[in-house]
């Protein structure tokens, strides 16, 4: 069955899978540009204006980026609705935020161990413990109203990246995900302060509902290993350029 659309049917072409491609791939463009291509003049050089706004490669480059998280928000609710096994789910987060955590330090900062700010999968993985809590505390709003508020502040004290927005935007696209409409345009305002990222819902009312090619443990544990791995090089490549 196809999840509730803006799209027309015969416009909705992609699959979970093509939009894991397309949020690592926007992830890797931003990471990219703000980590190495940022310190050389001409990438920050204006190519050309919008009103008064100068564009630059590193500009759309961080546009292009801004889409990536909605992204895996969306495909981060997908995953807990289809899901065989939720606490497996859970523990996959948890261990690549633990892994991912001192090489994201790393990329950032140059150091192993940064505690000002934190890697996305704590992000998603808190988030997704909010929408748990939504489903297995359902008969208890109060202990659901603490554990919701218990993570929002987590987020804040943890300085996950994107923080109480992001989970936010787990929170809402889990709860609205059978309306459309309001889920695309609340997901926008979701996103004002970084307004791009709400380019990031034209694909996902694209969405058929179809898992599409990456299935299987090997091809799934690559999309999960494509964040630490991609940092990694990030780093390398700081360290070798000396930026």
């Amino acid at each position: 069955m196809e999840p509730p659309s803006l799209a027309p049917d015969r416009f909705r072409i992609l699959s979970g899978s093509a939009l894991k491609v397309i949020a690592v791939a926007a992830m890797l463009v931003d990471h990219v540009a703000k980590y190495c291509l940022a310190h050389y003049s001409w990438f920050r050089a204006p190519l050309f204006r919008l009103g008064a706004t100068e564009i630059s490669w590193y500009t759309l480059c961080e546009s292009a980026g801004r889409i990536a998280f909605p992204l895996f928000c969306f495909l981060l609710v997908e995953g807990f609705v289809h899901t065989h096994d939720r606490r497996a789910y859970g523990m996959n987060l948890l261990a690549f935020a633990l892994i991912s955590e001192p090489i994201f330090d790393l990329m950032r900062s140059l150091t192993p161990f940064d505690p000002s700010y934190q890697n996305v999968f704590f992000t998603l993985l808190i988030s997704y413990l909010g929408i748990y809590a939504l489903e297995e505390l359902g008969d208890q709003p109060c202990l659901r109203t603490y554990a919701v508020l218990g993570l929002v502040l987590a987020s804040m004290v943890l300085r996950c990246d994107y923080g109480p927005r992001g989970f936010a935007m787990v929170m809402m696209l889990y709860v609205l995900r059978e309306n459309a409409l309001v889920k695309t345009a609340l997901g926008c305002c979701i996103t004002l302060a970084t307004w791009r990222a709400g380019l990031a819902f034209i694909p996902i009312n694209l969405y058929n509902g179809r898992r599409g090619f990456i299935r299987g443990p090997v091809l799934k544990y690559a999309f999960y290993a494509f964040y630490p791995l991609h940092i990694y090089v990030i780093w390398r490549l700081r360290v070798h350029l000396g930026f």
